[in-house]
């Protein structure tokens, strides 16, 4: 106990010596920062977070072992802050009615900033709140299965939002990250990647690579396919590439963190000479683990992840969050399935029954009556200024930790293809798309998105309602038609509902088109928002951007 209050005392002082002006944590020293500094606040740091996460630990057991009482508390919470007279799930559930679905087709949410350094550690310790909790648990449950995955630099973390800097799941241990905080804030998501990707190259020693979003690390790769000569020469020359488009300043300050390192450098070159299989632990041979949020519309880069680059390590995906909330954490990352113990102190959860046979009024079960096995549209209210909202959640509970259940993310809503109410869902369109594309001799399918032909309005023409589909292949530059119609007859056979409405007219053949070489990324480069990439567009802008990208 004295030992632990002395680390505390003196993570203190430090952070607040680092705070002081002309201190070690302002402007230029911060560039000078030694060594044996950056390991003592790390060190001094997981001293701290040990401590804050038993008793969030302690906090969690004692919550999910008596799931109503937990979230009849939290109401009270939230109906109190919103100045309610009789708060209460009865009166609540009554008098409040169900809002309309979300619109934001299952966004992961960003966690909100929050002050980094001992003061907001120790506070994490005294609160149930989801952005001091759930960083919390999910640190201590990494360190205990990947122990050394939060080594002091150990970490390079892929990420970008428009004019912002996104805060890393890991905020009590700022010192964990290997690139400058600079480094995503930079004008655009491709040079952000850019700038992250090269800081990553110059540690050998890395243990973790986290992003925001599988899509964000698969974009990141992709920037050391296409440009690993780029990268090599800056790592060399010590400065970045003059065809990166910086801001003058910016640049001017990430070149102050960096030295030519002709050795790395040429250890990239041999490493990408010798195939992409494999390349993440071939230039890391150090790395444990892979912290990504692997959302149901991104499983395609997880996957191209796992069979190519990233052979050989396990994903780890932390948290479940909809609409802006953290919902659930994951705390088994050695699970092949990812599943969330959803927690019972961070938002008020509904359930609508959303599986076989789930039909008629709606009417709400609570996180204590949800039966395993069954598939749910979760409904929310939490601090964010939800109540009772139709997120677009499908969710299934998969089994229950004391009371509290686990759940899988099964579908968005938003995401589900239907001209005439034939329902086609995002995942299921997936698995047909793949079998059509196994058919096409030496084909793979890189990406896609989807579109109902009313988005287009008259230039869809006169033909009946119709699915437009866009595609990026590797290993075939054009289609027949013949191989087109294959995807309309797989559409068919997988769901007799668009069958029936094919044989009658009232449904139009699928019309597909082949993009070029890197229109996705191009597509999400542009987006300026992270998100889980969006299968079924539902906006004009989008979908003219991918338009303009078709070649075939």
């Amino acid at each position: 106990m004295l030992l632990a209050g002395l680390a505390v005392v003196l993570a203190l002082l430090l952070w607040a010596w680092r705070r002081r002006p002309g201190g070690a944590g302002s402007g230029g020293a911060r560039r000078r920062r030694r060594p044996w500094e950056l390991v003592l606040r790390h060190w001094l740091a997981l001293r701290v977070l040990g401590r804050a996460a038993g008793w969030q630990r302690r906090h969690l057991e004692q919550a999910a072992q008596d799931v109503r009482r937990s979230q009849e508390r939290l109401l009270l919470r939230l109906l109190g802050g919103a100045g309610a007279v009789e708060p209460g799930s009865a009166v609540f559930r009554a008098r409040c009615p169900l809002a309309e679905r979300g619109s934001n087709g299952g966004k992961t949410p960003a966690l909100p900033a929050l002050p980094m350094g001992p003061w907001a550690l120790l506070r994490s310790s005294c609160t149930a709140d989801s952005p001091l909790q759930g960083p919390v648990l999910y640190l201590d449950v990494l360190s205990r299965v990947f122990p050394e995955a939060l080594s002091p630099r150990g970490t390079a973390r892929f990420s970008w939002a428009r004019g912002c800097s996104l805060p890393a799941a890991a905020w009590p241990l700022p010192t964990l990250y290997c690139a400058p905080e600079e480094a995503g804030t930079v004008p655009s998501r491709a040079a952000a990647l850019y700038v992250q990707l090269l800081f990553a190259l110059r540690e050998r020693a890395l243990r973790a690579l986290e992003a925001g979003l599988v899509s964000e690390l698969y974009d990141a790769l992709g920037v050391l396919r296409a440009g690993w000569e780029d990268l090599a020469q800056d790592l060399a020359s010590g400065r970045l590439s003059p065809r990166l488009e910086l801001p003058e300043g910016t640049r001017r300050r990430l070149e102050q963190l960096l030295a030519p390192d002709a050795a790395r450098a040429a250890e990239l070159r041999a490493e990408c000479a010798r195939g992409w299989d494999g390349i993440a632990r071939r230039l890391w041979p150090q790395l444990q683990v892979v912290v990504v949020a692997e959302p149901s519309g991104e499983q395609l880069y997880g996957e191209a992840l796992r069979e190519s680059e990233c052979q050989g390590l396990p994903f780890y995906c932390p948290f479940y969050g909809a609409a802006g909330a953290l919902l659930g954490v994951n705390l088994w990352p050695e699970q092949p399935d990812s599943r969330y113990l959803l927690c019972p102190g961070w938002a008020f959860c509904e359930f609508l029954p959303a599986g076989p046979g789930a039909e008629g009024p709606p009417e709400t079960v609570l996180l204590a009556d949800v039966q395993e096995g069954q598939e749910y549209e979760l409904v929310l209210t939490a601090q964010a200024g939800l109540s009772r909202c139709r997120v677009g959640e499908v969710l299934k509970v998969a089994e229950f930790h004391n009371q509290c259940p686990m759940v899988g993310p099964v579908r968005r809503l938003s995401q589900t293809l239907s001209v005439r109410g034939e329902g086609v869902p995002e995942e299921r369109f997936y698995q047909t798309l793949r079998r059509a594309v196994a058919m096409w001799p030496g084909a793979r399918l890189v990406d896609y998105v989807c579109a109902e032909s009313s988005l287009l309005g008259a230039s869809s023409g006169v033909c009946a309602p119709h699915y437009q589909v866009f595609v990026e292949l590797r290993g075939l530059r054009d289609l027949s038609e013949a191989q087109r119609y294959k995807l309309d007859q797989c559409l068919q056979e997988d769901f007799p509902v668009y069958k029936t409405f094919r044989l009658k007219g009232s449904i139009g053949p699928v019309r597909l088109h082949l993009v070029a070489a890197g229109a996705f990324r191009e597509l999400r480069d542009a987006a300026g928002s992270p998100g889980p990439m969006a299968r079924v567009l539902r906006e004009k802008r989008p979908l003219h951007f991918i338009q303009s990208r078709v070649v075939s």
